[in-house]
């Protein structure tokens, strides 16, 4: 007998057990198939409540900017501490360092690996799916297997069906958008927006908050109102904040739409969220309000918008969100300490958008984080409210940065020592980009190498940003995602099963073990 095909066909068993997929064990099992308990395993209580936060995009280099960014704003001494300040020059400034975000904190910190059936850089769809019920499929399906015809479900449908948990689904973005759905849907493709909908009514989840549902009549718009459906079955639909903020547990189930939606109709970017306006974490206050029983619930928060940024290259807009979502962690936090041997929360992301990098080659070792602060808008928002009107207008380059100076600090002259002030090569880069958006040219017909500068995004914007970024010290490889690995922080009830290096399947595996769901 061949002892080296004994050995690798031993190897290919235990590669397939560990790696997961359709060969794999089933969800929440052992190898044998019996159901076995983290609580048991360990003796800890089993979690009343859990939060599950999701960065979608969010990985390393999102949350390690934003805990950078505010470090820069906090330090005094930072920029003289830099490495090119001559040594005597420095007078002993000492930098301070980052100022971590309160899930960077949690005592258990863990890595998940993100790759899906068909990518190492996949998309929303599979990731969610892997998280929200243990199994692979490929990108841009939802819950079900690679043929579309099995369907999975998820770790909010078993704590809804077989403990009578109630369950909370908020999102920065579109509520039938692929994250959110993968806790509630079964679909071969996250386009079928209006069917996500459907499903999103039938689930009966107690809570839904955030975006609007996108293709509410369907893609031809000839189709009942997914508001009218959910409407006839039994959920309280509410569009201004005023009646979001009247909800009470007594409505028992409730779809709240933010009153101010922006691009794609979705929440603003929060750096550009007005006073007043309810952020991610308004929603989640409100979350627990509405689902907080004597039974337990389950709420999924999605950062969506961190994705959105990133994929943008828009690294203001990034920080201020992942800071959004860490804002709507501080929530959970505080509602744990009053239930502290009760409370499980997850902070973790779907994939890395961008290829974000802290550093850059026009700045070496050095880095001017702070520099991010001179954004006061969003990229979406200034293509909106600015650029669009450019071309109708026939506003002159000049002009144009007059509104690039006020909204993002980049000037064509001033102080040979302000780092704000473009180089030559800068200008040269934003009269091109500029002319194109004067043209009639359409990203569809991008050359090579124009799309390698801008992507499908608005040459001009695009551009303002990408040297933004650079003068900061941040790069961005990418206009989709790509494959590194995300961060799992988990505090609470159960959070040590957490720790490692893991598939992200095992995220639906530990949660589904500890809470006894099949």
């Amino acid at each position: 007998m061949d002892m080296n095909k004994i050995l690798s066909g031993i190897m290919g068993v235990l590669l397939t057990l560990t790696i997961g997929g359709s060969a794999a064990v089933k969800p929440g099992t052992d190898n044998t198939g019996t159901t076995v308990s983290t609580s048991e395993k360990t003796g800890a209580k089993a979690p009343k409540y859990v939060f599950m936060f999701i960065g979608d995009g969010m990985s390393y280099p999102q949350f390690q900017a934003a805990a950078d960014y505010l470090g820069a704003l906090a330090d005094d001494d930072y920029a003289k501490a830099l490495p090119s300040v001559k040594y005597g020059d420095r007078a002993g400034a000492v930098l301070d360092g980052p100022k971590a975000l309160n899930f960077m904190n949690f005592d258990v910190a863990g890595s998940a690996v993100t790759y899906d059936s068909c990518s190492f850089a996949p998309d929303s769809a599979s990731t969610a799916t892997s998280i929200a019920t243990g199994y692979k499929t490929y990108s841009g399906m939802i819950n079900v297997d690679i043929t579309g015809s099995t369907e999975y479900e998820t770790i909010a449908e078993k704590l809804h069906d077989q403990k009578g948990w109630k369950i909370g689904i908020i999102s920065s973005v579109n509520l039938n958008h692929a994250t959110p759905a993968a806790f509630y849907a079964h679909q071969a493709s996250r386009n079928n927006y209006y069917e996500i909908g459907e499903e999103l009514v039938d689930s009966g989840f107690e809570y839904f908050a955030g975006g609007a549902l996108k293709k509410v009549t369907g893609p031809d718009k000839d189709k009942t109102s997914l508001y009218e459906l959910a409407e006839e079955a039994g959920y309280k639909v509410t569009y201004t904040q005023e009646d979001a903020d009247a909800v009470t547990a007594a409505d028992e189930k409730v779809i709240l739409i933010d009153e101010h939606l922006a691009d794609s109709d979705a929440m603003d970017y929060d750096m550009d969220r007005q006073e007043g306006e309810w952020a991610l974490s308004d929603y989640v206050r409100k979350g627990i309000e509405v689902l907080d029983n004597d039974t337990g619930f389950f709420m999924m928060c999605e950062g969506g918008k961190i994705d959105w940024a990133c994929h943008a290259n828009d690294a203001g807009a990034t920080v201020t969100d992942t800071i959004a979502l860490a804002d709507a962690v501080q929530v959970a936090i505080d509602f744990a300490k009053d239930h502290a041997d009760e409370t499980l929360i997850i902070v973790t992301g779907d994939h890395e958008t961008g290829g974000l990098t802290i550093g850059y080659a026009g700045t070496d070792y050095d880095t001017y984080l702070d520099s991010l602060a001179n954004q006061k808008i969003s990229y979406a928002q200034f293509d909106e409210l600015y650029v669009n009107n450019y071309k109708k207008n026939g506003t002159s380059f000049e002009d144009a940065m007059k509104d690039v100076e006020k909204l993002f600090g980049l000037k064509l002259s001033g102080d040979e020592n302000d780092r704000l002030v473009l180089t030559d090569y800068e200008v040269k880069r934003l009269r091109a980009a500029y002319e194109l958006v004067m043209s009639d040219a359409e990203s569809s017909d991008y050359t090579e190498e124009q799309y390698v500068l801008y992507g499908t995004y608005n040459p001009f914007s695009v551009t303002v940003t990408h040297i933004l970024n650079n003068k900061s010290g941040i790069d961005f490889t990418s206009y989709s995602h790509t494959g590194l690995p995300v961060a799992v922080f988990a505090d609470g009830a159960g959070a040590d099963a957490f720790t490692g290096y893991y598939d992200n399947t095992a995220i639906y595996q530990k949660l589904a073990s500890m809470l006894e769901v099949k």
